[in-house]
C-alpha cells in the first residue's frame, strides 16, 4: 500500500491520522495534542549518511584498539572491549559476556549496518531490496544498544580501581566516547518520517 509509511498515530494521544509533506524547516503537529509529529528535515539522507559512517569508524576503533591501560607493581595490562567479553565467558559468566557483546557491540554495528542500508541507496534515488522491513526492524533494535550504560559502568571502574592500579586511557576509549556522541545524534536527528516519504519515491 503506497500510502501506508504516511500513516502515524500520535505518541502523546495516539490518534491516527496521516501525515503531510513536511517541508524542510516545517513541523506536522497533531491536531487533538499539538504534539510534534514530523520535522522537516534539510539534507536528512545525507546527515544520517554523513553521522553513521562517523559512528561506524569509531565503533571500529574502540574494538581494535586498547581501551584502557593498566600497571600493576610494574606490569602493564591492556585491554581491549573483545578481550574484556573473552574474559567474563572464561571466568564462567557466558551471560553477561553475551549481554556486554550484545549491547556493546553487535547492537550498535547492525543498526548502523541497517541505516546504512537503507539511506546509501535513497541517495542516488534507489531503494534497497527490502529496506521497509529493514528500517522497521532497526528501530526495534535499537533499545538494545547500551553504550551509555556501558561506559558508566567503565567510569565506576575506574573510580574504584584508581588507588590499586594506575590507569592509562587508551585509544578506544576515546574512539568509544566520540561513538557514542555521534551514534545519539545519528538517532536524535533521523528524520524518520522524510526517510519513509523517500522509500516510497524510490525505485527498488
Amino acid at each position: 500500500m503506497p500510502n501506508a509509511p504516511h500513516v502515524t498515530a500520535c505518541p502523546d494521544c495516539d490518534l491516527l491520522q496521516r501525515l503531510p509533506s513536511v517541508p524542510p524547516g516545517g513541523t506536522a503537529r497533531c491536531p487533538r495534542c499539538d504534539c510534534v509529529l514530523a520535522r522537516g528535515t534539510r539534507h536528512a539522507v545525507e546527515r544520517a549518511i554523513a553521522l553513521a559512517l562517523a559512528s561506524l569508524i569509531f565503533l571500529v576503533c574502540a574494538n581494535l584498539f586498547p581501551f584502557l591501560r593498566l600497571e600493576v607493581s610494574g606490569r602493564f595490562v591492556d585491554t581491549t572491549i573483545p578481550s574484556s567479553v573473552a574474559t567474563l565467558w572464561q571466568q564462567d559468566l557466558p551471560g553477561l559476556a553475551a549481554i556486554v557483546c550484545a549491547t556493546t557491540i553487535a547492537a550498535p554495528l547492525v543498526q548502523l549496518l541497517m541505516l546504512l542500508y537503507v539511506v546509501v541507496p535513497l541517495e542516488f534515488g534507489r531503494r534497497a531490496h527490502g529496506a521497509p522491513a529493514v528500517f522497521r526492524l532497526m528501530g526495534r533494535l535499537r533499545p538494545w544498544s547500551m553504550t551509555e550504560v556501558f561506559m558508566l559502568g567503565v567510569l565506576v571502574s575506574l573510580v574504584k580501581l584508581a588507588d590499586m592500579a594506575d590507569i592509562v586511557p587508551g585509544i578506544a576509549l576515546v574512539a568509544f566516547s566520540l561513538m557514542i556522541l555521534t551514534l545519539t545524534a545519528t538517532f536524535a536527528t533521523l528524520d524518520e518520517h522524510g526517510i519513509w516519504e523517500r522509500l516510497a519515491e524510490a525505485r527498488e
